[in-house]
Parts: C-alpha cells; structure tokens; sequence
C-alpha cells in the first residue's frame, strides 16, 4: 500500500527482458537501510519487490501482467522513475489509497502552463474513465494528483510547481505514455452498484452494505 507521495525520481540502469518478463534495476539516492529484499515497492506506481540490492541500486523482477499493462516495458537506460516505499501505519496519509496495480496507460494529450502550474490533458480507454470524477484522486506514476475536469476518455490535472519538481511529470510531454491507477473507492463502490453474487445489484441499501460488509 501507497499514498502517491514520491520519496525519490530514480534513474534506470537497466532493463533486460527474459522472454515475457523481464528484471528492473533502478539507481535511487535513497538510504540503503531503507530497504530490505522483499520489499514492495513503486516504481512509476508500479508495485514491486526487491530481489537484490547492491550500492545505491535495486533490482526487480517484472511478470508478464505488468509488462502488458504499463508502461515499464517502455523504459530505458538513463530515464528517471518516480519512487516510493510502502506505506508504514505509523506514517500520515498525505495522499490516497494507492496499490500500486496499475489499471490502464494513458497517454498525454495536451500539456499548457497557467500562472507557473501544468495543465495536463490526458486520454484514457472509456471504461477506466469511467471511475474518475472531478475532485477525485487518482495516481498518475505513481503521484497522487486531484482530478480537474473529466471526459468520457479523458481528464485533466493541475500540476503545482513544487509536484513537478520533484516527480517525472516535468518531463512529460504530448504522446507521452504513463501508467494510471483509478481510485479503488470507485472500484469497489461500482461492483456494489454493478452486479452481486451475479445478480443485477437494486442500488445502495442497508441491506446490500450489510451483504458486503459495509455495515
């Protein structure tokens, strides 16, 4: 579990595929004894476990599944990373609720400056955005951002300087591609307005929050 607060932008040294996997190293100027093998960690909100460590690097390996739907796949020796270890209880929610399972890529549409901020335009298949709503969250590489405007495949973001300073977004540009985890809320509230135990769902009621262990 995350919050989609970035502790660090990494860079890539390597990424070597293994057949339909492959094995992430990525240099960070974390603490070394921050970190313990079997750690998760995000890497561009991608969750992942240290398989080894050596100096200031990490190394991971990458399943099939998150090759085919993210955009780790796309990287390359040199490009940075937005970082973030798992959230411990003791430590504020600064963000939201992020997993680190990526729900789709999309890509960046538009990008303009507004009285020093970025507005972010970005594309999305329909059915991802189904789950955005303005003022939600929502995890774009990881960073928990705040949604301005929705369409039905798209939204937009308002990027604060010190945000873009201190994540990969400065580097995005149009036709960019990044990964995006929608708020899991939405997700959990449209299966209990979806379908339950296979039936088509009456709505919110007592009796259905009670079925799903809401009340």
């Amino acid at each position: 579990m995350f919050t989609g607060l970035i502790e660090d932008v990494g860079r890539v040294v390597k990424l070597e595929r293994r057949g339909s996997s492959a094995s992430l190293t990525v240099g960070t100027a974390l603490p070394a004894d921050g970190f313990r093998l079997g750690d998760s960690v995000a890497v561009n909100g991608v969750c992942l476990t240290v398989v080894t460590m050596k100096g200031g690097s990490l190394s991971f390996d990458v399943s099939p599944e998150t090759l085919d739907t993210s955009s780790l796949g796309r990287l390359v020796p040199g490009g940075a990373v937005n970082l973030e270890r798992a959230l411990r209880l003791s430590d504020r929610l600064g963000g939201h609720i992020v997993t680190g399972h990526i729900d789709c890529v999309a890509a960046v549409s538009g990008r303009r400056e507004e009285s020093g901020n970025i507005i972010f335009d970005f594309t999305l298949p329909e059915e991802n955005a189904s789950f955005l709503v303005p003022k939600g969250s929502v995890a774009i590489d990881g960073i928990s951002l705040t949604v301005n405007r929705v369409s039905s495949n798209g939204f937009s973001v308002n990027i604060i300087p010190h945000t873009a300073a201190m994540t990969t977004l400065q580097l995005r540009r149009q036709g960019d591609t990044v990964n995006i985890e929608t708020d899991i809320i939405g997700k959990y509230v449209e299966r209990l307005l979806g379908r339950t135990g296979g039936e088509p769902s009456r709505g919110v009621s007592l009796e259905a929050l009670m079925r799903n262990g809401f009340a």
